[in-house]
């Protein structure tokens, strides 16, 4: 008995997806408001629109300037942050569901 080889489009398509799975760790990384200056987390935002940030160990949350960035029937709420260099950091604006128990107005 002869043992099955793979044809050489289906090593192809393994050897991308292994690619794909190793580069793909690197682009997933988010920036980490704990190694940057109050200055450079409010620059990113700004320039970005929208930005996954992380402010602790395992704590993330997103971070936009404007309402443009949120969906529906969300609305803006103001977010300071821990930096290297400010403990309260104005970065931009989480976007929430609003209901009467979470009303910012």
């Amino acid at each position: 008995m002869q043992p099955y080889r793979f044809p050489a489009f289906a090593r192809s398509v393994a050897a991308g997806a292994a690619l794909a799975a190793i580069t793909s760790g690197a682009a997933l990384a988010r920036p980490d408001s704990l190694t940057m200056t109050c200055a450079a987390a409010a620059g990113l935002v700004s320039s970005q629109g929208a930005v996954v940030m992380g402010t602790g160990p395992n704590i993330f949350d997103r971070y936009v300037i404007s309402l443009r960035y949120c969906s529906g029937f969300e609305q803006l709420k103001p977010e300071w942050i821990k930096t290297k260099d400010n403990p309260q950091c104005f970065v931009g604006y989480t976007c929430y569901v609003p209901t009467r128990d979470n009303s910012f107005r």
